[in-house]
């Protein structure tokens, strides 16, 4: 008996005998040295059984010498896979193109990463090693050696004292360690903490210096506040003034609040278009056509191909596009004149870092005109006051 690997190389058929006499046809097939086997008892006139291929095609005769009829149940081997393989040809060149492109897709950088750099931006790294022909969309053959394209990076970046690359399928990723530099000091000279406005002192607190005014003192603007002169006129020390003075600070508004208001409303209207995203390019595949909206914003959502933790800059964009109008709706005199007084609040508090706190506000006039409502308002706030002033003529 031959090897299941050979008899799948040349080819076998399993077929069924039914005549009144099948036995006689496998005695005949025997004598004339057919290869036969699993040979199966169905029923006193049948028989299973598998026969080589090129017997198959001998047996023939001996169906006429014993009056029996054949029935192919199954094919099997290496003959019949190229005879199925001939008629599904295009299926078989699509998937040739399909491992080709995946070979391709392959061999080309999708991603450039950059760590470990603190000081030094990722585009002047990015821009040294495009030049060096390290970039997204690049062969992976033209691409020079990670060791000599590291070297290069090394002695064209300031700052840098050694560059890694590392190249993992279709991503690179530079590895950076900045070079260590002395802490640059800042220079600064002997200095006042003047007044910025006109203000009534409520905290004053010197860390270093002479604190020349007190709690509730009013003060003028780029009046001196903590002194950065120790000592009398004879013994002098210039230091650089540091400290914390807040006070009371009056800020006056001409404030037109209209009374109608317009309002943006989202219609509940949309219309969506699908991109292909490759690279920065995008390639527009659905939504053509003019936009039905007059008034409309625009959401891009995108959807880029991810494979493990690296990321393809191939993918899909959805732009959707929402209708909007505008409404306009009235508004009371006591509602326009809140709307004013929020806008010198929000004024005051975005004026600087540490936020001021308001203490009162008072509409000193106010008059209806022509569908608006103008305001003159005094609001007063505690904020820190104090700005630095460098003294002339002295050092440190």
């Amino acid at each position: 008996m031959k090897s299941q690997s050979i008899l799948a190389l040349q080819g076998y058929v399993t077929i069924r005998v039914v005549g009144r006499e099948p036995e006689r046809l496998i005695n005949l097939a025997a004598a004339k040295k057919f290869t036969l086997w699993n040979i199966q008892n169905m029923d006193s006139h049948e028989l299973q059984l598998n026969i080589l291929l090129k017997d198959f095609f001998r047996i023939r005769p001996l169906l006429r010498q014993t009056g029996c009829v054949l029935r192919v149940k199954k094919r099997h081997g290496f003959p019949f896979f190229l005879r199925k393989a001939e008629k599904r040809k295009w299926f078989g060149l699509g998937m040739l193109g399909f491992l080709a492109g995946i070979y391709l897709l392959s061999s080309i950088v999708w991603q450039v990463t950059v760590s470990g750099n603190d000081t030094i931006p990722d585009e002047d790294i990015l821009a040294e090693a495009r030049k060096q022909g390290v970039y997204s969309m690049q062969w992976k053959f033209r691409m020079k050696d990670p060791a000599v394209t590291s070297k290069i990076l090394i002695n064209n970046i300031p700052g840098v004292s050694w560059v890694g690359m590392e190249v993992k399928g279709s991503r690179v990723h530079f590895n950076i360690v900045e070079a260590d530099s002395p802490e640059k000091r800042e220079l600064m000279s002997p200095r006042n903490l003047v007044s910025s406005s006109d203000a009534v002192i409520t905290h004053i607190f010197a860390e270093r210096g002479r604190p020349i005014v007190k709690v509730h003192d009013r003060v003028q603007k780029g009046q001196v506040l903590i002194k950065g002169i120790y000592g009398d006129e004879e013994n002098q020390e210039a230091v650089i003034s540091e400290g914390t003075v807040r006070g009371l600070v009056w800020h006056e508004f001409q404030i037109v609040s209209p009374l109608k208001q317009k309002y943006k409303v989202y219609t509940g209207a949309t219309m969506n278009r699908n991109y292909i995203i490759t690279g920065n390019r995008a390639l527009k595949i659905w939504g053509y056509g003019k936009v039905p909206f007059s008034k409309y914003e625009t959401i891009n959502v995108m959807h880029k191909l991810q494979w493990r933790s690296y990321g393809i800059p191939v993918g899909t964009m959805t732009q959707k596009l929402l209708e909007v109008r505008f409404d306009e709706r009235k508004l009371d005199v006591p509602a326009a004149r809140e709307i004013g007084l929020q806008q010198a609040r929000a004024e005051i508090l975005s004026k600087t870092e540490v936020k001021p706190k308001i203490v009162a506000e008072k509409i000193l006039h106010d008059k209806t005109d022509n569908g608006k409502v103008y305001m003159k308002v005094l609001i007063e706030a505690e904020e820190n006051i104090s700005v630095e002033q460098p003294i002339i003529g002295q050092g440190e």
